[in-house]
């Protein structure tokens, strides 16, 4: 065919998508498949993950049907993923020996504990540019192994393979050919040694977790198979692989120092380029491998992680059920002038960046009387916002230029009564690009670039284009005074957890 067109499959925490691009950039389809959470237990999350691969397949014939072209047509695949969540599956038979346990599950929050009291944190904050917390990846790992009999025998005999979501798509996209993942993955594991850039079996052995069952490591642009014909009805190259944060930094084209990119979707995600040099955060920010390394040689990106942002507004739809669709919060939000007093601290399953601490809960404080849902609404808007402003301000003492340009995505994105709050929060403008499917398009490009359908990222970076630019409209003093609001509602969940 004259015209090129990539597949970018964008796996999500509640959802699975697939977009077809083509080589001018532009989305000439689309298609999203939601699928089910499971909460077992409270802090757990699981997803099944026959449903994940399923939703998968569903979201890739919905985009080409809407791009009216077949499997054969794309020049190639690229994937991008929830990162951290873990699943185990057979070697031989490819059948899932458990749930998907999530990145937003905490049940291995004692694990942690033990290995934090036993003096373990630092080393493995050096080796991997993490903080040690459920969040991660090696923890699940370890306890799917002891919590499943047989497994951990049967996966020092080589006859279990676990990795992240882009590892198990892989994995059935190329028919169980190829066990892969890719850098900006591994790196989110806490198994991966990010200076070396490759598994680190000390870890592996601190965590219990054999590393024959582990994909191997290369870099997101890179050949990772083909997808089988039978699986997929052509055999079309996958050639670019990412954890969804990192390839939103690089679908938002964030290259010049200050610019940063947020992603709003189930959690809030702050990404900005740190160099080529893995040095320590401060603030307990992260520092993970960007979608670029291992091809101009090592580059990192620094990270700051909001648990809970889209799901707040999910949460007010189906729990509260003060609206009917989560696109229903502005219009509500906008009926209030202020939040009334109310501060919403959404610590459903714990808070990330700058505090670490899985034992905080959520907490809805200011309440009188005379609060009402349009200003619950509004505080949980705004929560999202101050969310991102403790890690824009945390972010800021580690990078070499504080940041001055605020590029954003994702689901909430479209929000623009959020995205006002946010500029005006941070004090700095905020930009919305033409393409808010920034994780989506990254993945795009990345494997446009390696199959040769644009040159290199500067090419594809001249692609982005802004939507919108919002402009801090708030005044210092008061910009100050929400600042301060936030700081005391979040200490005193902090305080509740240590209570506890």
């Amino acid at each position: 065919m004259s015209v090129t067109y990539i597949l970018a499959i964008d796996q999500g925490t509640t959802s699975s998508r697939a977009l077809v691009v083509d080589g001018q950039g532009a989305v000439c389809g689309r298609g999203q498949v939601p699928f089910t959470q499971h909460f077992p237990r409270p802090g757990w999350v699981e997803h099944d993950p026959d449903e994940i691969w399923s939703s998968t397949e569903t979201a890739i014939a919905d985009a080409l049907r809407a791009a009216g072209i077949g499997p054969q047509d794309l020049a190639a695949v690229g994937i991008t993923n929830q990162r951290e969540t873990v699943i185990a599956w057979d070697r031989t038979t490819g059948e899932p020996l458990a749930r998907a346990i999530v990145w937003q599950d905490r049940r291995t929050a004692g694990i942690c504990g033990e290995l934090r009291a036993a003096g373990h944190e630092e080393a493995i904050g050096e080796a991997t540019g993490l903080t040690l917390d459920p969040y991660f990846s090696a923890t699940k790992l370890g306890w799917l192994l002891r919590e499943n009999p047989g497994m951990r025998e049967r996966a020092e005999r080589g006859e279990v393979a676990a990795g992240t979501v882009d590892s198990w798509l892989i994995w059935r996209l190329t028919g169980g050919q190829q066990h892969l993942t890719d850098y900006t993955n591994a790196s989110r594991t806490l198994l991966f040694n990010i200076t070396r850039g490759r598994w680190d079996e000390r870890l592996c052995d601190l965590f219990g977790v054999p590393r024959a069952m582990l994909p191997k490591a290369q870099p997101s642009r890179s050949p990772f198979g083909e997808t089988s014909e039978p699986v997929f009805g052509a055999r079309v190259p996958i050639t670019g692989v990412a954890g969804d944060q990192q390839a939103a930094l690089f679908g938002q084209a964030c290259i010049t120092p200050g610019q940063a990119k947020n992603t709003y979707g189930t959690g809030s995600f702050l990404l900005a380029k740190a160099g080529s040099k893995a040095s320590t955060p401060s603030h307990r920010l992260l520092l993970s491998i960007g979608a670029n390394a291992g091809l101009q040689g090592p580059e990192y990106v620094l990270e700051g992680s909001v648990f809970v942002a889209g799901a707040l507004i999910q949460w007010l739809r189906d729990e509260l059920g003060i609206i009917e669709r989560a696109e229903d919060v502005e219009a509500l939000a906008e009926t209030a002038p202020d939040n009334g007093g109310v501060t919403i601290v959404p610590a459903f399953t714990g808070l990330g960046a700058p505090h670490w601490d899985p034992r905080a809960r959520g907490a809805i404080l200011g309440l009188t009387r005379g609060a009402g849902r349009a200003h619950i609404a509004r505080a949980a808007l705004e929560a999202i916002a101050l969310s991102s402003v403790e890690l824009v301000e945390a972010m800021n003492g580690s990078l070499p230029a504080p940041i001055t340009e605020l590029r954003v995505d994702g689901g909430a994105a479209a929000n623009n009564l959020l995205m006002q709050m946010q500029a005006d929060l941070a004090g700095i403008p905020v930009v919305r690009p033409e393409h808010t499917e920034s994780t989506a398009m990254g993945a795009a490009y990345l494997a446009g670039i390696q199959a040769g359908a644009w040159a290199s990222p500067a090419e594809v970076s001249s692609l982005w284009r802004a939507d919108r630019i919002f402009e801090p409209r708030m005044g210092d003093s008061e910009r100050a005074e929400r600042l301060g609001e936030w700081r005391r509602a979040v200490e005193r969940t902090l305080n509740w957890a240590t209570e506890e």
